[in-house]
């Protein structure tokens, strides 16, 4: 895949987003409920996947993931390193890999894409984000971090966040359609450019 300046910066912006995402209740302390901090993550991944295509929604994820692998602060709680990915939340990490490219692919294979088809990549994703990182979540915490939990009980810690993301997807979802266009725009006058 040749990537051009323009996509080079989309890539960069949302994996920058992500980082943001991770740790706005550190700059916003306010923006919890019941205690939940109200991260952006899983809004930020599927809008990259939504506005900027499958390959390059997921190629931001990737970049996000390795930034924070190789020991950046991008993490949930400015943390970073190999350990956050084998503990329990890593399976969302690598879950945003594949909830962009899958919400991108299905944009991508409208023909004419419109709500319905952002409706449906948006839900695409935020299931899979959820069923991804649950199940790692169980799998990490009873199989190397010894800590015994029903599967049915990794799902109930997760209800608080999935109210919130379900309704983060909504919004996503309403406002990509307005965004798409000027960012497919942009990337065409781009391209031009720089042919």
């Amino acid at each position: 895949m040749k990537l051009k300046t323009y996509d080079i910066s989309l890539v960069g912006m949302f994996a920058a987003l992500m980082a943001i995402g991770a740790n706005i209740t550190s700059v916003a302390p306010f923006l919890q409920v019941a205690g939940v901090p109200l991260s952006m993550q899983p809004f930020f991944c599927i809008l990259a996947g939504l506005l900027i295509g499958s390959r390059l929604g997921a190629l931001s994820m990737i970049v996000y993931a390795l930034i924070g692998i190789a020991g950046a602060p991008v993490f949930a709680g400015f943390s970073g390193g190999p350990g956050v990915i084998i503990g329990s939340t890593g399976g969302f990490i690598l879950s945003y890999i594949v909830a962009a490219y899958v919400a991108g692919r299905i944009v991508e294979r409208s023909q004419n894409p419109g709500l319905p088809s952002f409706y449906t990549a948006s839900f695409a994703g935020i299931v899979l984000i959820y069923v991804i990182g649950t199940t790692y979540m169980y799998a990490a915490l009873n199989f190397w971090m010894e800590v015994e939990m029903t599967y049915l009980g990794a799902w109930g810690i997760m209800s608080w966040f999935i109210v919130k993301d379900a309704a983060f997807t909504v919004l996503g979802a309403v406002i990509a359609p307005r965004i798409y266009k000027s960012v497919h725009r942009g990337a065409r006058l781009g391209r031009r450019s720089a042919a």
